[in-house]
């Protein structure tokens, strides 16, 4: 609660000090300008009458807005020195404003630190570098000297870290791991390759898997057809294909030797055994 109170009354004397500066100099700059006016004849002086005790004051007017004029002109005179109290009040009422200068100060000279530029080795010379770098730098000009040398005094106590992170430090550890994500994307580019052709070669080798046992499937129902058609031709997988052909020349029947040949013994003999053989070796096969 107190905090809240002192904290409005803060802000209600930060708006009256703006307020009364500004109706001072307004006031002075007003009747400076009248009074200017009137000595030059473009406007009429103060009239009022003015009696003191039992004479009357001739031209009373004049002395008091000649008087009111002086004093305002007067206060003006005060305004410069109030604006540096008011500033200086600010700047103790704001002090994370000049921490931040400290902090800007302190990155300006560990980035400096960080290329190079300081070469002093003793605290006292390597201070004394810093303060004139931070003075001379662009940015830094409207600091207090005192921020730029705690600013300095920091930047000697991180100089071991400045070199340890230096740029060219940096850099050179960037610069392998750059070239380590290069290699690691040429092995990616090579693992994939190597991906596709694994699995052209696996879909290569399920094809021929597949047409082989299309094929069986195929020779299968041949087999079953033949063994339909061929009651008498029994043919087996560990039958020997000559036994086959002796087994089989020995049949007799009208479809292999034709009806007319039935009873000729010669042509019986002759004639049957290709044809047999032939299917003989299309079964063993």
């Amino acid at each position: 609660m107190m905090t809240q109170m002192r904290a409005t009354a803060l802000l209600i004397q930060y708006l009256m000090q703006r307020v009364s500066f500004l109706l001072i100099l307004s006031l002075g700059l007003g009747l400076g300008a009248y009074s200017a006016a009137a000595a030059l004849g473009y406007a009429e002086w103060l009239t009022m009458p003015l009696t003191f005790g039992d004479q009357v004051v001739p031209q009373a007017g004049i002395y008091i807005q000649l008087g009111l004029t002086a004093l305002a002109l007067g206060l003006m005179f005060f305004l410069p020195s109030n604006a540096r109290i008011m500033t200086l009040e600010n700047s103790h009422r704001r002090f994370h404003m000049t921490m931040r200068d400290v902090a800007r100060a302190y990155a300006a000279s560990h980035r400096a630190d960080r290329e190079g530029v300081f070469t002093m080795s003793s605290e006292f010379d390597s201070v004394r570098e810093r303060i004139a770098f931070l003075r001379d730098h662009p940015d830094l000009g409207d600091l207090e000297p005192s921020v730029l040398e705690v600013a300095a005094q920091m930047s000697h106590v991180s100089h071991e870290l400045a070199e340890v992170y230096s740029d060219s430090k940096v850099q050179r550890a960037r610069d392998f791991l750059t070239a380590r994500q290069q290699e690691i994307e040429d092995f990616n580019i090579r693992l994939e390759e190597a991906k596709r052709v694994a699995n052209e070669i696996h879909n290569w080798h399920m094809r021929v898997e597949l047409e082989e046992d299309v094929a069986e499937a195929q020779l299968t129902r041949l087999c079953e057809q033949l063994e339909g058609i061929l009651p008498e031709i029994n043919v087996s997988e560990h039958q020997e294909p000559a036994q086959n052909v002796a087994t089989l020349s020995n049949v007799q029947s009208g479809w292999v030797t034709g009806p007319d040949h039935y009873e000729d013994d010669e042509h019986e003999t002759a004639h049957p055994e290709p044809v047999v053989a032939m299917l003989a070796r299309r079964a063993a096969e």
